[in-house]
Order: structure tokens, then sequence, then C-alpha cells
């Protein structure tokens, strides 16, 4: 196996790949999560077959690392001290602590209260609440949204929360869908169209046209949830 890097120009933009020759009959491109491309060619192809099959495919690749780019968490790292703002299901809500006798942690009216004993961590109260609140919440939503698949003959997945740097939601080839637990923080609206991305993706497992055609047809409005999950983490 030969890999090689490349790059070719497609308008203003630039693509680079990662250009490996195998023993296979056809040529094939695959985009991953990072943004990263490889282009997987048979060992004879020439350089010219290879840059023209990645142009003719340049609009498709970048579709795909854009759609992956919208699943990068954005919210800045926190500094968990008062008078901060933290995100809940899509409202704000000002961080107010104080030391107690037990740890707790609650919303009410605008505030994001956390009681904690002298030698707990307020980061850690935190996150460990908004996990409980992303396990919660995911699985209501799964079983509200499960239905709406029950002529396509899927299982329903097992869910399990994951912190992941660039991604906002994956699934297995196996049936199990998993979800980073700073979703929990996105409007309920931008929460469901990401468990419904993940469930047409047991359905189709890549992004082709007849999975945006099940996506479309099962959350006709997944475009504005898809704009506000990718603008309101901030």
């Amino acid at each position: 196996m030969i890999t090689v890097s490349k790059n070719v120009k497609y308008g203003t933009k630039e693509i680079s790949y990662e250009l490996i020759f195998q023993e296979r009959k056809t040529l094939g491109i695959k985009v991953f999560p990072e943004g990263s491309v490889k282009v997987y060619a048979p060992t004879e192809t020439s350089n010219e077959k290879i840059e023209e099959k990645v142009k003719e495919k340049a609009r498709w690749i970048i579709k795909q690392q854009n759609e992956f780019q919208s699943y990068l968490p954005l919210t800045p790292k926190r500094q968990y001290i008062n008078g901060e703002t933290h995100l809940y299901l899509g409202r704000q809500y000002i961080l107010y602590s104080e030391i107690a006798k037990i740890n707790q942690v609650k919303v009410y009216r605008g505030k994001l209260i956390v009681n904690h004993k002298a030698t707990t961590k307020i980061e850690t109260l935190v996150k460990n609440w908004y996990k409980e609140k992303a396990i919660e919440h995911f699985t209501s939503v799964l079983e509200e949204k499960i239905g709406l698949f029950s002529k396509y003959n899927i299982e329903k997945p097992t869910i399990e929360i994951r912190t992941m740097n660039k991604r906002w939601g994956s699934c297995t080839v196996k049936g199990k869908v998993i979800l980073n637990p700073e979703l929990i923080k996105a409007p309920k609206g931008s929460i469901e169209y990401v468990m419904i991305h993940e469930l047409c993706h047991l359905v189709h497992h890549n992004h082709t046209k007849a999975f945006y055609d099940l996506q479309q047809k099962i959350m006709p409005d997944w475009k504005k949830w898809k704009t506000k999950l990718e603008h309101s983490l901030v």
C-alpha cells in the first residue's frame, strides 16, 4: 500500500487529501468527521484520472466537510465562577454557587444554582449534572421519535453519552447512538434534529440522497434546527 499527500483546487477552495494506492478495482473517496479526505485508488490509476475524479466529487466533499463542521461543539471553556452564563436546553442561566452541607445543582428563575461542600469542585458538580440531564432528556427524545421509524424495520438503539471534541452525535453499525453531553445545552428542537439524523443513519448509513430525503420526510424543518445548533452554543 502506497500513501501520498495531495491537493486540488476547486474554485477558491483547496481540497487536501491523502491518496492511498491499494489492490482494488474501483476508486473510492471518504470524508472523515475531523474533515480529512482519503482517496483509495487501484495501484495502476494515473494521477490525472485521480485528480479528475476528486474535482468531479469536490462539491460533495465540501458538503460533507461542512456537514461534519456543523457538529463541532462551539461553547468556549467555562471558568465556573459566579455570574458566568451557562446554557441548558437553549436557555441561558447565570451561575450562582455557595457552600452548603450537601452537593446539589438545579435551575431556578434564570439561575444555575450550585450548592456544594467546601471540598467539592463546582465544575465537577455541574458537568455531572449536565450528564445526568443528558441521559434523561436524550432517552425521552428517543422514546418520542423512534415511532417515526416503525416502517423501516430498525430496532430501538441504545444510547451512549460520550464527550466528543468534534461531533454532536454518531451511530454504530450495531445500532448504538452516541451523543455528546454538550448537546443538552442546545434547544430541544436541535436535540431532536441530531437524534433524527442518527436514527436516519440506521436506515441509510451514508449521507446519500436517500438519507437526506428520509431526514426531510421525518423532520421537514430540520434545517432550521441545524442552523440553531450551529449558532446557539456560543
